[in-house]
């Protein structure tokens, strides 16, 4: 191409030869959107996720972008989406009130927006993941998402057909496990599979955090809503905290281990909840098995007070290879021996400013611009499903393997693409408002697994202990 054409001219060529490629197939991928070749995008779930994914949707450099439809359950989150938005993008924002879109059904209406080729961002809790990309697909739209994208085993085997589907329409899906698109962590792996630190022996990551559980339902709100709102609490909507945010790391190490472990033994405990009513544990310790027997030990903690800290170790027999749960790159390092002293480092990637949310973008408006492969549905179904494995472990205290995950009837809620503001709600409190917090697939579990996990809220007097003692970490009872 000659330099004078003009960088329109050569996306409409480009737009010609793979409009008559997909003719010729049978399949049309529509790589440039309307006449202005602008992509148009559509945020379904106003959250902190989905209005962050806009943002860096709009602040792609080589491709115009442009927001035209929201869709949510919550007005107020809806609206504080649009005004965040606006400080920073207000010339990139078309979304009048007859585009702004409430309720379950809402999601069709936004979608209904766009023409085939467009984006749809779906930011809404994993337990919606299959409803919304069953219509993005009938849809023809290319689909950003965020994880997990699967909770149980029956959503990711409905979930994997749907990802099959996406590939024969050529629909361009990215799944929000940023560390793939992190260049530190590419190089990383690069460099892991030249060899620089060895065989992997072994890898651990941990995620230390001080996050709580939700308290009991206020008046106003059906229990659903409640649920939804509270969707990191409740196993249904979200796999928990557990699948919520231990996801990322998971599938980081198997990235960089090159499979997907087999099976997984955990230790869970509930005893810092105080009153706290939800589904999850406060602390988790899961030991996964990859094919070759290479072990990853992952742990996680909610607990005020006690030590933060996010970072994966692949430790080979040469070094070790630590990579921060950052958003930047630069921190992603090599050590010569295990015991990370600065005169053993070996290497880093050094100093950048790239943030692998954006780069995650970047790639993907890419891939749709110039019509590149570009389809991460499967993987996510995946990396989601080892997440539930871990959090299935740890709730019922057995050896849970691949195959038992994805091949196990108990769907925490079906029938979800018929769900209500009136419900009823995938999981119901007990008399004292309380959720059962074991996994359900009872068969997996010991028959007591449960009735002694939560004694400080289920039954005080079996077990006397002063209450500002109870709920302390450990290390302030001595």
């Amino acid at each position: 191409m000659s330099e004078s054409s003009t960088r329109r001219k050569f996306i409409k060529d480009t737009g010609r030869i793979a409009v008559a490629s997909a003719l010729t197939t049978g399949t049309l991928s529509r790589i440039y959107a309307g006449e202005n070749n602008t992509i148009k995008i559509a945020l379904v779930g106003c959250g902190g996720r989905g209005t962050g994914a806009v943002s860096n949707a709009l602040s792609v450099k080589h491709a115009p972008v442009r927001l035209v439809a929201l869709a949510d359950l919550f007005a107020a989150r809806l609206t504080r989406s649009l005004d965040a938005l606006q400080e920073k993008h207000a010339d990139l924002l078309g979304v009048p009130a007859d585009r702004q879109f409430l309720g379950f059904n809402a999601y069709v209406k936004a979608m209904d927006c766009l023409d085939p080729g467009d984006v749809v961002i779906l930011g809404t809790p994993a337990a919606f993941r299959w409803v919304h990309f069953t219509y993005a697909i009938q849809k023809g739209l290319h689909v950003f998402m965020e994880k997990p994208v699967t909770v149980d085993g029956p959503t990711t085997r409905r979930f994997l057909k749907l990802a099959e589907e996406s590939v024969k329409k050529n629909l361009k899906v990215g799944v929000g496990l940023m560390f793939r698109h992190c260049r530190g962590r590419q190089e990383l792996q690069s460099r892991i599979d030249k060899g620089q630190i060895g065989d992997i022996m072994a890898m651990r990551a941990n995620e230390m955090g001080a996050c709580q559980g939700c308290a009991r339902k206020p008046e106003g709100i059906s229990e659903v809503l409640y649920q939804v709102k509270n969707f990191r609490s409740f196993l249904w909507a979200s796999g928990g905290r557990f699948g919520d945010s231990h996801v990322h790391q998971i599938d980081e190490c198997s990235w960089m281990k090159g499979s997907w472990p087999i099976e997984a033994h955990a230790l869970g405990g509930r005893h810092y909840r105080d009153l706290a009513v939800d589904q999850n544990l406060d602390t988790y310790a899961v030991e996964y098995t990859y094919p070759d027997g290479t072990k990853l030990f992952y742990s996680g903690r909610y607990m005020k007070g006690c030590r933060q800290d996010a970072t994966s170790y692949i430790h080979g027999s040469k070094g070790l290879a630590v990579t921060p749960v950052s958003l930047s790159p630069g921190k992603v390092r090599i050590y010569k021996g295990h015991l990370m002293e600065k005169e053993q480092l070996f290497w880093c990637f050094g100093r950048s400013r790239l943030s692998s949310v954006q780069t995650e973008w970047d790639d993907f408006i890419e891939a749709i611009r110039w019509d590149k492969p570009y389809n991460e549905a499967k993987r996510g179904a995946i990396a989601s499903l080892v997440t539930s494995m871990g959090r299935m472990a740890a709730h019922t205290g057995q050896v849970v393997t691949y195959d038992q995950m994805l091949h196990c009837e108990h769907e925490f809620a079906p029938g979800l693409d018929k769900l209500t503001e009136d419900g009823p709600a995938p999981v119901q409190p007990d008399a004292n408002r309380r959720y059962r917090y074991q996994h359900p697939p009872y068969h997996l579990k010991p028959a007591l697994i449960g009735h002694y996990l939560a004694w400080p809220l289920r039954n005080r007097a079996r077990r006397v202990i002063p209450r500002r003692l109870a709920y302390r970490p450990c290390w302030r009872r001595i």
